[in-house]
């Protein structure tokens, strides 16, 4: 039947040239199928989201926040690799910028909800960029043949303007219901409302950023998002929903199945935290190890091949081929209203603090777990319960067990709050733990006025290295 179709067009068409004596044709034929003039702008969103996984699922980010030990090749968690390329996500961005300039098909969900779906998206990736690598190209970035060489934009610019494209984004969503979903979505099938939830946990996110650095900023942006409307349950996390099948298949199940890559243990200093608490988020970060059947973590940063061999390998759970990956989540919106409280951001002071302190422990728990069981035993450990004199240290450590895997926010979060007090690799990096990803290495070359410019702008001053801060992780 297929070849009987394609020889009847075929026939058509020569029948058709025959009768206009290949004087005139249909400009169609001029067009190339490979470059449509008018963009799906869902399906160019869709594409971009393949590559949010990569912003947790990472071989170097999960190992400075050190939730994770290397059994052999042990050179990431020694902080070998100084320097990083941004180029695929700027090529991700480009999905959304083409989007964004394009003429929208109504008929793929309303325009303005697809306006704020890229914008959000657009935002949540560069400030993943800005808070890797501090400073770098926005406002004159993504405009293809009109700049090859755009500046380096400053990291307080690049949040101001990542906190105006979410109002923007805010402001487009206007129908919250069914009527206003969008298609293509591969996060969260169309929901517009989750949208909206989203786009302000992660304003209200990026503001929180802002407590050493510029704290009034910071707590305006915060109010305002939170007053817009934040996440409100579990099931409004964004996690990019694996599949099982190659295509689509979980970051850790390729190296561990795939590619019999046995060498991610969980770190020595998580397990040590998480073991004296029976915390029921355990046995899912880890499995017992063989040789005791027991949660043993493995010292961070060995500078050998060798290891010991009695260890905690990253748990079974984690790593299946369909295993989701968790990118912003309730449990941090709590957390964050928790360290608002206790900073006076929002009123309520301790007494708010401590109960989205709690509430957020057990909606941890119930993410990782899929229940709550264990989580009011474990509320009461002395070390877990509430204490004014020292709260922000037990929400930063305890948001630090909750972003497990998802490194580089470990990371970011760890950076502006300094707990858990974390032990550098012996030996490397200078006994430092970094604090930036240095840029790409052919960006002296390529783009050199701006990246000398950049690096002669460091807020703090520094190299383009591992060691230099950017400017909200204030001295």
């Amino acid at each position: 039947m297929k070849n009987s179709i394609i020889k009847t067009l075929i026939l058509a068409l020569s029948l058709g040239l025959a009768f206009s004596g290949c004087t005139k044709f249909d400009e169609n034929l001029n067009k190339d199928p490979n470059n449509a003039s008018k963009a799906s702008g869902t399906r160019l969103m869709a594409n971009t989201m393949l590559y949010l996984p990569g912003i947790s699922s990472n071989a170097y980010g999960v190992h400075y926040p050190q939730y994770l030990s290397l059994t052999t090749f042990p050179n990431n968690a020694r902080y070998i690799e100084t320097n990083f390329s941004f180029a695929s996500w700027y090529g991700a961005l480009l999905n959304l910028e083409t989007a964004l300039n394009s003429t929208l098909e109504p008929s793929e969900g309303p325009i303005e909800h697809q306006k704020a779906v890229a914008k959000i998206l657009k935002a949540y990736i560069f400030w993943h960029m800005t808070d890797r690598w501090g400073d770098i190209p926005f406002s004159e970035s993504l405009k293809g043949d009109a700049n090859y060489v755009p500046k380096y934009d400053k990291q307080q610019d690049i949040y101001n303007g990542l906190f105006k494209l979410l109002d923007e984004a805010n402001a487009h969503i206007t129908v919250i219901t069914a009527a206003g979903n969008i298609k293509n979505d591969i996060m969260y099938a169309g929901n517009i409302e989750k949208w909206k939830k989203l786009g302000n946990t992660i304003h209200m996110l990026m503001a929180l950023r802002l407590s050493k650095v510029d704290p009034t900023t910071g707590k305006a942006e915060f109010n305002k998002a939170l007053a817009n409307g934040i996440m409100t349950s579990n099931a409004d996390n964004f996690s990019f929903p694996h599949l099982a099948q190659a295509a689509q298949q979980n970051f850790w199940f390729n190296s561990f199945t795939n590619l019999g890559r046995q060498w991610y243990a969980v770190s020595k200093p998580i397990v040590d935290y998480m073991k004296p608490l029976s915390d029921p988020r355990l046995p899912i970060f880890a499995d017992k190890a063989s040789a005791s059947n027991d949660y043993v973590g493995l010292a961070y940063g060995l500078s050998t091949d060798s290891p010991p061999a009695n260890f905690s390998l990253l748990g079974a759970n984690l790593r299946k081929q369909d295993s989701p990956v968790y990118l912003v989540t309730y449990a941090q919106a709590l957390f964050a209203m928790a360290e608002a409280a206790k900073l006076t951001w929002i009123a309520g002071g301790d007494v708010t603090a401590a109960t989205n302190y709690n509430n957020a422990i057990t909606e941890s728990i119930r993410q990782w777990t899929g229940a709550t069981t264990g989580a009011t035993a474990y509320l009461t450990n002395a070390s877990v319960i509430y204490n004014p004199t020292n709260a922000i240290q037990q929400i930063a450590t305890q948001r630090w067990v909750h972003l497990f895997l998802h490194g580089y926010e470990g990371w970011a979060e760890w950076r502006r709050t300094g707990y858990p007090v974390l032990t550098a690799a012996p030996g490397a990096n200078g006994d430092q733990i970094p604090r930036r990803e240095g840029y790409p290495v052919n960006e002296p070359q390529i783009n050199r006025a701006s990246y000398n410019a950049a690096v002669a702008a460091f807020p703090y001053g520094g190299s383009d290295g591992l060691n230099t801060r950017v400017w909200w992780d204030k001295p």
